[in-house]
């Protein structure tokens, strides 16, 4: 496909295509020629900066709001926002009911220090003017028409006001208000800050009408079988265990559907059917039929539906951010084009490599990056760049690229380039691998033979005899490295500092350990001195020893897959964990609005019996630090319902403390945390795998060009935009004059 010409603003003369005047065109003639120019290279350096960034290009392009622009993106003011974000998030554990106790048992629990009413809607109300802060410069940046179509934006706004006006009446009600609704909104805070959490929460909104399909085959598939249970132990003539069974687990309609919702997820299982099992063999297969049916087809079909539904729509979102980026890097293109025709450069239609290098020196990115590109720029330093040599360049930037090593050091001597060449082979750490290994095994026969013995009568004399040999070799193994590779050399591997480090800790506590208690002796069983014990020293230097035996992964190819997906997930996955804070925090709020309080200790008012607890309940199983009497206890309470082992303990109790309307709150958790969003990070792991799991052949995939970005999870199947689609996007640009 021929280029097309580049449309940017400037006068052409008599060709009918004349732009507007005070646009902020790049024309390079006539007075103020060079602060045009200036003003063009600005806009390409903003340009390349959203093209890497994956932002969007419709916001002011004249110089007073560029200068805004890259401010308010600059690491300093992103960092600041940041950390009022998590600022805003944080008042949750200091603020009334605090967290501030050393323990959440209401048996055990202190009187919690409660901050004076003000304290923390001080530093709210500072928060809040710096999100007011923010939303007016994004404002101003967009333009008043893309802030009205921009929902974001708007209900930024309406949040902003939402929170001020409850922020005013809790101190009009001096902090005792019953509800405050601004903690509610909080989380708004951090999902407006993050275009991937927009993009991850559209997909899920996307993707709600077919996971609520299959959620409605799981609630016909309960109700059939409550109905059924509930006529196959109430009839007539009842033995034990049918009457045990209907006594316990399908008493009532509430009862049953609760039953066999937790049986679903598997956590009263062989419980629910043992008293109907137990007295004839035949009820087994009511039960079975049931986990077949809901557990291992419906709840996996659900996993299947969510992953292929889920990837197509975050498929669709990352092809608009590949488009973004495109965009801003054509942007940049047509901006340095013209500025090279209009100062009469080399004939036809290209960027000048000397201006790409100027832009480039100005362009806040990784400076490893940055530098590969500008070595690329340089290399074609003769003629115009054209559109796709443009594009081709910054693809650079979404790749980690190869970390050159520094060279080893040169011997004169035979003698030790020999031995560099012994200690610098892969051999000699696979001899390093198979010493860790050894230390190992000895650690775990020393602790399976002393299992039996308290701490302080066991001899550990072979043991520290031979900790002590393995530390030397550790030691001697760090310094031949650096003999073969050189200091440089040897810290450049990220394996051999994590192996120095922990060699040079093992290192200080031996010492230590021999200074306070001497070399180890047959009988060696010294009395306590100064902070550690004999046996918590050698505790610490065994659990370092253990540690460093994950040096063995980078060897095992299979293994070091599994880890750099591991790896890749905690870099790239932040929009989940975003997520789930968000999903975190609003149900902890609720739930401390609703149960605070509800769960009191044996004997103060408590409906817990003062006899013996039933087996298996909430009393008996000494839950009692698993409440909503405040934030940190409410998050700890949620992971365990989200976990939804023993969830059923948690049913049950906060329905005799609170009333059986408590189910619905602990219900709808389950749906959101454990079958929503459980399976949507399931669908990105699988993803992650996958992909590097078919590239495994690959060295250079584990060594080389890491995928550093989601969108190149997909860049096998995403489309890359026409020119055509491109210009066309350019020319609605709602702050550039383009010539039509």
């Amino acid at each position: 496909m021929a280029e097309s010409e580049p449309l940017l603003s400037r006068a052409r003369g008599s060709n009918g295509l004349d732009c507007p005047v005070g646009s902020p065109d790049c024309v390079q003639v006539g007075p103020g020629a060079e602060a045009r120019r200036d003003l063009c290279f600005e806009q390409a350096v903003i340009f390349i900066e959203d093209a890497i960034q994956y932002r969007s290009i419709n916001h002011r392009m004249d110089a007073r709001s560029m200068w805004l622009y890259r401010w308010y993106y600059s690491d300093a003011f992103q960092w600041i926002l940041g950390f009022i974000i998590f600022l805003v998030l944080f008042l949750a554990f200091i603020e009334t009911p605090s967290s501030f106790t050393r323990t959440s048992d209401v048996r055990y629990r202190s009187k919690p220090w409660n901050p004076p009413c003000g304290l923390t809607e001080s530093i709210e109300v500072l928060c809040l003017l710096g999100f007011a802060t923010d939303l007016s410069v994004k404002s101003y940046l967009v333009g008043w028409p893309q802030f009205r179509k921009s929902l974001w934006l708007v209900a930024y706004l309406v949040v902003l006001v939402v929170s001020f006006v409850d922020w005013m009446v809790s101190l009009s009600l001096v902090c005792q208000e019953p509800l405050r609704l601004r903690r509610l909104l909080r989380p708004f805070f951090l999902l407006q800050n993050s275009s991937m959490m927009k993009k991850m929460l559209k997909c899920i909104r996307w993707s709600l009408p077919e996971m609520a399909s299959v959620v409605l085959l799981l609630a016909l598939h309960l109700c059939v079988f409550t109905m059924l249970g509930m006529l196959l132990f109430t009839g007539e003539k009842q033995d034990d265990g049918q009457d045990r069974e209907r006594l316990i687990y399908f008493r009532n309609l509430a009862e049953s559907l609760t039953s066999l919702l937790v049986l679903l997820t598997t956590a009263n299982n062989p419980d629910i059917m043992i008293p109907a099992y137990s007295k004839n063999r035949a009820f087994a297969i009511f039960f079975i039929v049931f986990t077949l049916i809901g557990s291992l087809f419906l709840m996996n079909l659900l996993t299947a539906i969510i992953y292929n539904q889920f990837r197509g729509y975050l498929l669709k979102s990352i092809q608009a951010s590949l488009f973004r980026k495109r965009l801003g890097t054509r942007a940049a293109y047509e901006v340095l084009s013209w500025m090279a025709k209009g100062e009469g450069g080399p004939q036809g239609v290209g960027v000048r490599a000397q201006d790409l290098l100027h832009v480039l020196q100005k362009v806040q990115a990784s400076s490893t990056h940055k530098q590969a590109v500008m070595e690329q720029v340089r290399a074609r330093s003769d003629g115009l760049l054209s559109a796709d040599e443009f594009q081709k360049l910054f693809s650079e930037f979404d790749k980690s690229l190869t970390k050159e090593h520094p060279p080893p050091p040169e011997y004169q001597s035979p003698f030790l380039r020999s031995a560099q060449f012994l200690f610098g082979h892969p051999y000699f750490d696979y001899l390093g691998n198979f010493f860790v290994l050894a230390n190992l095994v000895s650690i775990c026969v020393f602790l399976v033979q002393d299992a039996g013995i308290l701490p302080q009568d066991r001899d550990d004399f072979v043991l520290g005899i031979l900790n002590c040999v393995f530390i030397l070799y550790y030691l001697a193994e760090v310094l031949l490295k650096v003999f073969a590779l050189g200091l440089p050399g040897y810290l450049s591997y990220p394996s051999n500092v994590f192996d120095g480090l922990l060699t040079v800790i093992l290192l200080v506590l031996e010492i230590s350990t021999l200074a306070v208690y001497r070399f180890p002796h047959p009988g060696w069983k010294p009395e306590m001195r100064g902070l550690l014990s004999l046996w918590d020293m050698v505790r610490l230097v065994n659990m370092l020893i253990v540690f460093r035996f994950l040096r063995i992964i980078p060897s095992m190819k299979l293994m070091a897959v599994v880890a750099s997906t591991i790896l890749g997930l905690i870099r790239n996955m932040r929009a989940f964990g975003g997520i789930l804070v968000v999903v975190y925090y609003v149900f902890a709020i609720v739930g401390i609005n609703l149960f605070q309080g509800v769960i009191v200790a044996p004997g103060n008012n408590s409906l817990a019996p003062n006899g013996s607890a039933p087996c298996g309940s909430y009393e008996q199983l000494d839950y009692w630090a698993n409440n909503f009497d405040d934030f940190a206890a409410a998050l700890v309470t949620l992971w365990n319902v989200m976990v939804v082992n023993n969830w059923q303990v948690f049913l049950d109790a906060y329905q005799r403390y609170s009333g059986p309307w408590s189910k619905i709150y602990f219900v709808l958790w389950w749906l959101v945390s454990s079958v929503i969003w459980i399976n949507l990070f399931l669908a990105l792991i699988l993803e992650n795998f996958l992909h590097k799991w078919d590239r495994r052949g690959d060295l250079q995939s584990l060594s080389g060009d890491e995928i550093t970005t989601v969108d190149l999870l997909f860049r096998e199947v995403l489309e890359e935009p026409t020119e055509e689609e491109l210009m066309a996007k350019l020319r609605h640009h709602p702050h550039l004059q383009l010539c039509r």
